[in-house]
């Protein structure tokens, strides 16, 4: 059975984020709260964990993986990004959004999009999540917390430990979240386009 941290989503308990990070680096897989809805996360070059994460979601290699990021600076390291996709990130982060952009050479293949050799990048506006970022200081890679052939993804982390506690690490219960997830923009088409609709407002790509 997991560990179950209720951490405060306006102030977080740092001993409690610790203890969260500690579970990370050592290569577990976590539920955690986002802007939008609830996620998996792990450590990127885990790849044990991020196989239990794709068992659990039944991903193939043709889904966007993601990797949360704390800001700009840190997604530079990791997706290759122009003026205007700077500029459009900028006004876009933090929030409910997630970028798919080229990967650069420090993301691992398995990562990547088989094919296109993309990334989803993404900043939530939140703090537990951003907190435990900069405890890591390194980003989580993550997808939405959706079972198979569920329509919503899990958004009472009560109902996370009872559906997945055991096989999780770590739920982390920042309170309820919301049911819509990210809107997702493919920023190497030119213009970039939104091909999931979410949480995230499209009129700038409109």
């Amino acid at each position: 059975m997991s560990q179950y941290f209720q951490i405060h989503p306006d102030n977080p308990q740092a001993h409690l984020l610790q203890q969260a990070a500690e579970i990370v680096r050592h290569g577990g897989v976590i539920a955690y709260p986002t802007d939008s809805c609830y996620a998996l996360g792990c450590q990127p070059g885990e790849k044990e964990a991020l196989e239990r994460i794709q068992r659990l979601r039944r991903l193939d290699d043709h889904h966007n993986l993601t990797l949360v990021c704390r800001d700009l600076s840190e997604i530079a390291t990791y997706a290759k990004i122009d003026n205007s996709a700077y500029r459009l990130l900028k006004a876009l982060t933090p929030g409910p959004y997630t970028f798919l952009l080229k990967a650069t050479n420090e993301v691992p293949r398995r990562l990547q999009h088989r094919k296109r050799r993309t990334i989803g990048i993404r900043v939530p506006d939140h703090r537990i999540t951003h907190a435990l970022l900069e405890l890591l200081d390194a980003p989580l890679m993550s997808t939405t917390l959706r079972l198979p052939d569920a329509e919503l993804p899990l958004h009472d982390p009560e109902s996370i430990r009872d559906q997945l506690g055991h096989a999780l690490d770590l739920v982390i219960d920042g309170g309820v979240c919301g049911i819509e997830p990210t809107t997702v923009v493919d920023m190497t088409r030119d213009p970039p386009e939104v091909v999931r609709a979410g949480l995230g407002d499209t009129a700038l790509f409109t």
